[in-house]
């Protein structure tokens, strides 16, 4: 159920066919997740991409605006958004979890199905939105999701919950605190941490049987690039690129990232290579 007097304008007034860049808000989890709708020129109909942050980002990150903007000029529409407790969102960031971000993307999915102009819907995501989104896919099922990019897909929140050790802070894993204090004063909190550790990221994963892309950089020192290789064991149609030396945020290296998300996704969303 939508609550939200935007999502009444499109059904009233549909889309147009001229690119357009709007801000909505949707329904989520934990309150009401500010996000962008992206539309491509001179079509009434189009495929469209969730873009899905990390950990500690938000829907203006560089990576997601340039994919955002590199799929639009190749046709494909998209939906970038905060998740709770990040960015314009609602939420405290200390109630976020890998689950109820989870939750946010499908209730994206959900206001996207619903736009009379989208004809079908992937989604991507960067380090923990990669997770997510892994998730949401095998969750949903290739019916409902056309494809996946992956970039830096942060599996290893698993393992790290596990250690007891986040972001090089160290605390009792068997017993976690009510919260951990990282970088930027962020806290991550006890509920992350425990359902963090039994996280099925591979196993729901791997229900998705359509077309996946993982690029990770070789000189990721926050999630290693085998992560990515693990990913690629579990999927029927997955592929790799792997960017020598970059970082887990790609630095100096986004524009590339999002060429080469773009271009597979319009390969396998729409059968179109681009120059």
């Amino acid at each position: 159920m939508f609550k939200i007097f935007i999502a009444l304008i499109f059904f009233v007034m549909p889309l147009t066919a001229w690119a357009q860049s709007q801000n909505i808000s949707i329904d989520g989890d934990h309150g009401k997740l500010a996000a962008v709708l992206q539309t491509p020129d001179n079509q009434k109909n189009y495929p469209l991409v969730i873009l899905c942050h990390g950990f500690t980002g938000n829907k203006e990150n560089f990576l997601l605006t340039k994919l955002a903007d590199d799929l639009e000029a190749r046709g494909i529409a998209s939906i970038r958004f905060d998740f709770n407790g990040h960015g314009k969102s609602d939420g405290d960031f200390q109630d976020m979890t890998v689950l109820n971000e989870i939750e946010d993307a499908k209730k994206i999915y959900d206001f996207a199905s619903r736009l009379p102009n989208v004809k079908s819907i992937s989604i991507a995501g960067h380090s923990q939105g990669g997770v997510v989104a892994s998730m949401v896919a095998g969750e949903l099922g290739s019916k409902k999701i056309k494809a996946v990019v992956l970039m830096a897909p942060a599996a290893v929140l698993r393992d790290d919950s596990l250690r007891g050790n986040l972001f090089g802070v160290t605390y009792d894993a068997l017993n976690p605190p009510e919260y951990v204090e990282i970088f930027g004063g962020h806290k991550i909190g006890r509920n992350y941490i425990l359902t963090a550790q039994t996280l099925p990221i591979y196993e729901t994963a791997e229900k998705f049987t359509g077309n996946v892309l993982m690029i990770h950089g070789t000189g990721d020192v926050v999630v290693p690039y085998t992560y990515s290789l693990s990913y690629k064991k579990i999927y029927r149609h997955g592929e790799i690129k792997l960017l020598d030396k970059a970082d887990h945020s790609f630095t100096g290296e986004e524009s590339l990232v999002a060429k080469i998300a773009a271009d597979f996704l319009a390969e396998k969303i729409i059968g179109s290579r681009h120059g």
